[in-house]
């Protein structure tokens, strides 16, 4: 997202001012902001940063590129002084030479030290040069009482400075370091987990783990309604916009810039050829290419099949490996190596293409593209323009219907595969009989029943928010039914209170809020319920 464009995400900015804020009384907690590419990371910081001031707080910002080592430490110690003098208000010049003769007349023992490690670098001594450069803040405390926050974005490419043991030496440095705080960020979720678990894993100075999420519907709602002012769009059309794109901010970004732009009535598939279709569109180009990393590979075609079948719905392990015709442990090196890049997801049984919107490019634009007997355009544009109002159609006849009735529609798709919510792993077990279900509560009244042949789930669904009182009227209804092997779920399209989801741990109820059931209409390819 554009920083002038920033929406909402105020939840990430208490994060922020909360742990920096802590900072200055004695506690110091590390952040890692992570997320899928597109949610707005770097955005948030940034908006977070224009508006924030202490005198007693530095704050540094440093995007780390793959480059030597070189490069990273003289853009390190630029930055790091330029925001020194920056938050004590004197005058500024972007050069090395400038801001280390500047600093020197007030922090004279870190600049002795940096003069150190470029002399170091100059000689090319590389040993515990990292040590030595991130130890450069808690100096700075110590001859002004200044904390620091070091925001490093992307911070996994500092892999590719061509320091040894990097990780080894940092954790030690952070068991130490009280006055510095550092918040990192990464698109590589997989690998940052990993770094986190096993290489900057310490007792004392973990980092807390904070993911951005895309926008949520209510959200993505009003965000389209502030960008699409006066304009007359049908409110289907933009539920259809959420579920289409997700909820990515930088998507919905780009198909409002659009729709500002038509003055006649809207066409949603001329938008979204220009964005998706069109060689010279925006997302066709980002999409080719992140597609081209995988071009080069020995299994390139592997990696390509695995991402078209699981973007297609085909996402089932077991399915996949049956049409690839591949052995077991071939298959899972290959979506192992996708899960490692982020391009894939999985939950138990099943694999996912987190991007909504790359995985209806790779259907109805790379894949088409790629088996077309003819360099016919034509043709293929017009395959595109009606996939996409087949989706339209799909999304407008899926969201008329009851709740109850699309729930039950998704009961029957199930096969006994695993699936895993909120680190709970759940078999979807293959019913043989799905049927309504009346409840007699005020408040409560309608549910599924699903017989498999070893299972009875027994379902009660409401719009709105779970009470309490529901979860104990609901309890009581289940007791008329005796099976050994019950399963009790409240479904809603709220977020379930504290209060009735401690309940409903004690009843041994499972509660389903709007989006547990998404994720699930997800894994079977499903438009998303938008309330």
């Amino acid at each position: 997202m554009i920083k002038e464009k920033f929406f909402d995400r105020k939840n990430y900015i208490q994060i922020l001012e909360k742990r920096i804020g802590s900072l200055k009384d004695g506690y110091r907690q590390n952040i890692a902001i992570i997320g899928e590419e597109n949610v707005g990371k770097t955005s948030i910081i940034s908006k977070f940063l224009a508006n924030y001031y202490d005198p007693r707080i530095i704050t540094v910002f440093l995007e780390v590129r793959p480059e030597p080592l070189e490069g990273f430490v003289r853009r390190f110690i630029g930055a790091l002084l330029y925001n020194f003098l920056l938050n004590s208000g004197l005058p500024l010049e972007e050069d090395l030479d400038y801001l280390i003769n500047k600093s020197s007349k007030y922090i004279p023992g870190t600049t002795q030290k940096i003069n150190s490690i470029l002399n170091d670098l100059s000689k090319r001594r590389k040993i515990n040069i990292i040590t030595e450069l991130f130890s450069l803040p808690e100096s700075i405390n110590q001859e002004t009482a200044k904390f620091t926050v070091l925001f490093l974005d992307e911070f996994h490419n500092l892999e590719s400075i061509g320091v040894k043991n990097l990780y080894r030496q940092w954790s030690k440095l952070l068991i130490v370091q009280k006055n510095t705080l550092y918040c990192l960020t990464s698109s590589m979720m997989f690998k940052t987990r990993v770094i986190l678990t096993k290489q900057l894993s310490l007792l004392f100075g973990n980092f807390e783990i904070v993911t951005v999420e895309p926008f949520d519907i209510h959200t993505s709602h009003r965000y389209l309604d502030l960008h699409l002012p006066g304009l007359k769009v049908n409110p289907g059309l933009k539920d259809f916009i959420i579920n289409f794109t997700g909820g990515y901010p930088l998507y919905l970004e780009l198909i409002a810039d659009a729709l500002s732009k038509v003055n006649t009535g809207v066409d949603l598939a001329d938008i979204l050829e220009d964005l998706l279709f069109n060689s010279s569109g925006i997302l066709n180009q980002r999409f080719s290419n992140y597609i081209k990393r995988f071009l080069d590979l020995p299994a390139c075609n592997d990696y390509i099949s695995i991402l078209y079948l699981i973007a297609s719905g085909r996402n089932r392990i077991k399915d996949i490996a049956h049409i690839l015709h591949k052995q077991k442990k071939e298959l899972t090196a290959r979506i192992n190596y996708l899960l490692e890049l982020d391009a894939i997801t999985r939950s138990a049984d099943f694999l996912k293409v987190g991007d909504r919107l790359f995985a209806y490019w790779m259907r109805f634009v790379y894949q088409e593209k790629m088996r077309s007997l003819s360099f016919d355009a034509k043709n293929q544009k017009e395959k595109f323009r009606d996939n996409i109002r087949e989706l339209i159609q799909e999304f407008s006849s899926q969201s008329v219907k009851p709740l109850a009735n699309r729930v039950s529609e998704l009961l029957q798709l199930f096969e006994d595969d695993l699936i895993q919510i909120e680190r709970k792993k759940i078999r979807l077990n293959h019913f043989r009989e799905v049927k309504p279900l009346a409840f007699n509560h005020h408040f409560l009244k309608e549910g599924l029943l699903g017989r498999s042949s070893d299972s009875l789930w027994i379902m009660a669904i409401k719009s709105d928010a779970l009470t309490e009182q529901d979860i104990a009227e609901f309890s009581k209804e289940c007791k008329r039914y005796h099976h050994k092997s019950q399963r009790k779920i409240m479904v809603t399209l709220k977020e379930v209170d504290p209060n009735a989801r401690l309940r409903a741990l004690e009843e041994k109820i499972w509660t389903w809020d709007l989006n547990s059931l998404n994720q699930i209409l997800d894994l079977f390819s499903k438009p998303r319920v938008i309330a």
